[in-house]
C-alpha cells in the first residue's frame, strides 16, 4: 500500500508540474484552456472552475491541457440549421441550442442563414413567425454551445492556440518539459536543506553499523590527519586511499575532541564492475547551507541530465536494447524498491524521473512536445506554418507508434518482474 501511495504521489507530481507549465504559459498568452487532465482514459474525478475542467483520469500514462483551437472541437453551424438562442437583456446570445430545443422553452428558434462564432461573433437568420425578416444576432464572447445537454464555451479566434504568435505557442509547449526540470531542481534543493550538502573536508560522516570503520573504533566527526603517514587534505584523498587498498591494513591518524588517535583499519574488499575496491562503511560529511543547497540543486540537475542523455546515446548506437526501457509497470516496481530505502531516496528518485520526463518530452518525436517544437522550428524557417491536417496526421501516427512502444515496454516489464 505504501508503494501504491508513493507511486501515485510521484506520478501525480511529475505530470501535474509538466501540465502546469503548459497551462500557465497558455493562460498568459490568452489561450482558452478547456481541460487540465492528470492521466488518460476515462474520467475518475472532474471539477469545473471558471472556463477550465480539471480532471483525474484512470490510466497513469501522462496528462494533457486541452487548448482551444488545437483540434476541431465544436459543432459547425451551417446555413439551414434550426437552432435555439437564449439571449440576455441586451439581445446578445448567451447560449446556442443545437438540439433538444424543446427542453428550452425560453429559446428563440431561428433558421440559420450564416454563422460565425470565431471572428465576427454573429448569427444571421430568420426567426419563427418572421420568416421574411433577416435578423442579425451578436454572440457574447462567453457564450455556450449546447449539444445533448452539454454546454461548451465558444472560443473566439483570438483565444485559440493557432491565433497566437510563434513565440507564444512555442513557450506554451516548451513550458511543460521546462517545469519538469524546475521540479527536479526544487526536489534536490529540499533534499540538500534536509540532509545537508556533501563537503570535501576529510571528516568522517555517518558510519554504517556493520562497516570496518565502526568495528575499528572510528567515530562520526573524526577528522583524518593522515593515512599511513601520508597527509590528508580532502575527503577525496580519504576515499582514494581506501579504494586502492582492499584487505590492506591502514594506519589512520585522526583528531577527536582535541586529541590525536592512531587507529588501524582494514578496508573490506568489494567487487565493482569486475574490479576490487576497498570500503570501510563511512559516508562523507554533510553541511547544511541554503546557498550551497541551491548550488547542489543545479549540479544534480546537470549531472542527471548528462547521464540520461548518455544512456539515450547508448540506446541509439545499440549498446542498450529496447529491453532496458521501462514503462509504468517497471517504474512502479523501481519505486517499490527505492521506497524501502527511505523518504530521501524516494525524493531523489522522483527528481531523476522528473528530469527523464522532461528530456523524453523534448525529443523531436511526433505527438510529444519535442515533435511539436520541431514543427514550430520549420515554421520559423519557412515563414509560414505547415498545413494543420498534415501536421495532425504526423502527430496521430507518432502517437499510435508511441502507444505501440508503450505496450511492448510494459510487456517486457511484466515478463521481467512476474514471469
Amino acid at each position: 500500500m505504501n508503494t501504491v501511495i508513493a507511486f501515485i504521489i510521484i506520478f501525480g507530481a511529475l505530470v501535474f508540474f509538466h501540465e502546469l507549465g503548459h497551462f500557465i504559459f497558455a493562460k498568459r498568452a490568452g489561450i482558452l484552456c478547456r481541460e487540465f487532465a492528470i492521466g488518460m482514459g476515462p474520467k475518475v474525478f472532474s471539477y469545473q472552475k471558471g472556463e477550465t475542467l480539471y480532471t483525474i483520469r484512470l490510466l497513469p500514462i501522462g496528462g494533457y491541457v486541452r487548448m482551444a483551437g488545437e483540434d476541431p472541437e465544436m459543432a459547425e453551424i451551417k446555413p439551414g440549421y434550426r437552432v435555439g438562442l437564449i439571449l440576455d437583456k441586451n439581445e446578445v446570445i448567451e447560449k446556442i441550442i443545437l438540439n433538444n430545443k424543446e427542453k428550452y422553452p425560453d429559446a428563440r428558434i431561428i433558421e440559420v442563414e450564416s454563422a460565425d462564432i470565431e471572428q465576427k461573433l454573429q448569427i444571421k437568420g430568420y426567426e419563427e413567425g418572421e420568416e421574411d425578416i433577416l435578423k442579425t444576432f451578436s454572440i457574447s464572447r462567453n457564450a455556450y454551445l449546447v449539444e445533448n445537454g452539454t454546454e461548451t464555451l465558444i472560443a473566439p479566434y483570438d483565444r485559440q492556440f493557432v491565433s497566437k504568435t510563434l513565440g507564444q505557442r512555442t513557450m506554451a509547449i516548451f513550458a511543460g518539459p521546462m517545469m519538469n526540470f524546475v521540479l527536479a531542481f526544487l526536489i534536490f534543493v529540499v533534499i540538500a536543506l534536509w540532509q545537508g550538502v556533501p563537503t570535501n573536508e576529510p571528516i568522517l560522516g555517518k558510519l554504517t553499523p556493520d562497516g570496518m570503520a565502526m568495528q575499528s573504533g572510528l567515530q562520526e566527526g573524526d577528522k583524518v590527519q593522515s593515512i599511513e603517514g601520508g597527509e590528508i587534505s580532502t575527503w577525496e584523498d580519504v576515499v582514494e586511499i581506501i579504494r586502492q587498498n582492499p584487505e590492506n591494513e591502514l594506519e589512520f591518524l585522526v583528531s577527536r575532541n582535541g586529541e590525536e588517535l592512531e587507529i588501524p583499519v582494514t578496508p573490506k574488499a568489494q567487487d565493482v564492475d569486475g574490479t576490487e575496491i576497498g570500503i570501510i562503511g563511512v559516508y562523507n560529511p554533510m553541511e547544511k547551507s541554503p546557498i550551497k543547497s541551491v548550488t547542489y540543486g543545479f549540479k544534480e540537475v546537470y549531472y542527471w541530465t548528462v547521464e540520461i542523455f548518455s544512456m539515450l546515446g547508448k540506446l541509439i548506437v545499440g549498446q542498450f536494447s529496447i529491453d532496458a526501457l521501462s514503462g509504468p509497470v517497471g517504474i512502479y516496481e523501481s519505486t517499490a524498491t527505492v521506497a524501502k530505502s527511505g523518504v530521501l531516496y524516494l525524493m531523489k528518485w522522483a527528481g531523476i524521473l522528473s528530469i527523464n520526463l522532461g528530456i523524453m518530452n523534448l525529443l523531436p518525436i511526433p505527438a510529444l512536445d519535442g515533435g511539436r517544437l520541431m514543427f514550430f522550428a520549420v515554421e520559423a524557417l519557412r515563414g509560414k506554418p505547415i498545413d494543420r491536417q498534415k501536421e495532425g496526421m504526423v502527430h496521430f501516427i507518432g502517437f499510435a507508434l508511441l502507444m505501440l512502444l508503450m505496450l511492448v515496454v510494459t510487456w517486457n516489464d511484466i515478463q521481467r518482474i512476474f514471469l
